[in-house]
């Protein structure tokens, strides 16, 4: 039976979840809309490194690379969004990477920027378009200099020479970066598509699928719906975030704003992560008269290792090329896709290398393990006892996408959260789809690292 005798206070409790759930959950993907798409700010990335890279570039190689000048692609990509939704930063690069100068842009630009260091260097561009001939000390522009990208585009407004900065050695560090980072996803790409192709011709000669047995909880739809909407959503996304965030800015007052924030994102992980966990814990220990680290509750089946990270891999490379095709169809059908996880920008702008650690650690290792043992952990068994284990792969992808928050990805993580779903059953092993969740993270932390310039 699905349901058995249910309390009035668990009905009660899992109805008022619900209706918050839906209330949080709406405001989170209509919140989402307002978040710019974090692909324009890796594609100005690339080509600013395409830029740097240039003289290290090999000859034979350059058409691969450059198609059109890195920074005429930069500028005209800026010209096509609103002025005032630039962000400082690239409202500079508009007006020195653009030949005409707007007195009138100055005019606003003087009393939008905060940065005063930026509000000096529109005098000096102001004074260029006056006259063409002004050659200011380039000992002026040495403020940017931290900024090689920017500093680079000064060089080619005012005519000066940034060898001592842009060095040979450091264009030849961004060639084998912008190298990694347009091979590594091809290959991946490349890997993933035989594979895939090699497991569905297996699956239509056997005319079937090596599904595993599926161990499950003894636990009912509605202790479920207490568990996501009443653990995942309103203690740990709701209530959580009020101690982790109060916790953090009383101990971190006299640091970086970089590491504040990677600090909010760790706690903040770990505090949503207590609530379903506990939920998760009180639920196993009703089962069985306690909760025994020793047992297996939720078929991480970890021995043999070799078999779970193997699996993992597999599974990684197969999901690939099916979740960048997602991508690549939706950027086509919709232009401009607001809705980017903030995380994704955070680590694309960080400077700071122990805030990078911790939002390393975040993403590969706690974000994977908690949602993980969660959604295909939990979630899918139950599911998929009571409903098959396609209708569990679907349902527990579609609640993962969705706790996300984060309309604009909605449809690329439901196809991950069904690649997960799938290694799961299909290994045996959570600790499989464990390794894949990281591994697909990890890829990307590690491509928005390299775009660091």
């Amino acid at each position: 039976m699905i349901f058995k005798n249910i309390s009035k206070t668990k009905l009660s409790l899992s109805l008022i979840s619900l209706l918050i759930t839906f209330f949080v959950w709406q405001q989170g993907l209509r919140d989402s809309l307002s978040r710019p798409s974090v692909s324009f700010d890796i594609s100005q990335k690339e080509q600013e490194i395409v830029e740097l890279a240039a003289q290290s570039i090999p000859k034979n190689l350059k058409k691969y690379f450059i198609i059109n000048e890195p920074v005429e692609q930069i500028s005209n990509a800026l010209s096509e969004v609103p002025f005032d939704e630039l962000t400082e930063r690239n409202k500079l690069i508009r007006i020195i990477s653009s030949e005409s100068y707007n007195s009138i842009i100055y005019k606003n630009i003087k009393k939008e920027f905060e940065n005063k260091n930026y509000n000096l260097l529109i005098k000096e561009i102001e004074k260029k378009s006056i006259n063409n001939s002004y050659k200011p000390n380039s000992d002026r522009f040495d403020l940017f200099r931290g900024d090689r990208f920017l500093y680079h585009l000064l060089s080619k407004k005012f005519d000066f020479d940034d060898s001592s900065l842009i060095t040979k050695s450091f264009s030849s560090k961004l060639f084998l970066k912008i190298l990694a980072i347009r091979l590594i996803p091809l290959i991946t790409i490349l890997l993933g598509s035989i594979l895939a192709l090699k497991i569905l011709w297996k699956t239509i000669s056997l005319k079937k699928f090596g599904w595993k047995e599926v161990k499950y909880l003894d636990l009912e739809l509605i202790d479920m719906v207490l568990l996501i909407a009443g653990g995942f959503v309103v203690l740990g996304e709701v209530v959580s975030p009020l101690f982790s965030i109060s916790l953090v800015e009383l101990f971190s007052k006299n640091i970086s704003n970089e590491l504040s924030q990677s600090l909010k994102i760790f706690f903040g992980y770990l505090f949503m992560a207590i609530p379903p966990l506990w939920i998760v814990y009180y639920q196993v220990k009703s089962l069985n008269g306690e909760f025994a680290l020793k047992k297996d509750y939720f078929q991480f089946n970890f021995l043999p290792i070799k078999d779970a990270i193997i699996q993992g891999i597999k599974g990684w490379l197969t999901i690939v090329p099916f979740v960048l095709l997602t991508t690549l169809i939706m950027n086509s059908l919709i232009d401009n896709q607001n809705g980017s996880n903030p995380l994704l920008e955070i680590v694309l702008n960080n400077n700071n290398y122990l805030s990078f650690i911790l939002l390393f650690l975040t993403t590969t290792f706690v974000a994977p393990l908690f949602e993980e043992t969660i959604f295909r952990g939990i979630l899918l068994p139950t599911i998929a006892r009571d409903f098959g284990k396609i209708l569990g792969i679907i349902f527990s992808a579609f609640i993962f996408a969705l706790a996300h928050l984060s309309l604009g990805e909605m449809l690329p993580l439901f196809v991950l959260g069904i690649g997960l779903g799938i290694t799961r059953i299909a290994s045996g092993s959570l600790l499989s789809s464990v390794i894949m969740h990281s591994l697909w993270n990890g890829l990307t932390f590690l491509n928005l690292f390299l775009l660091r310039t």
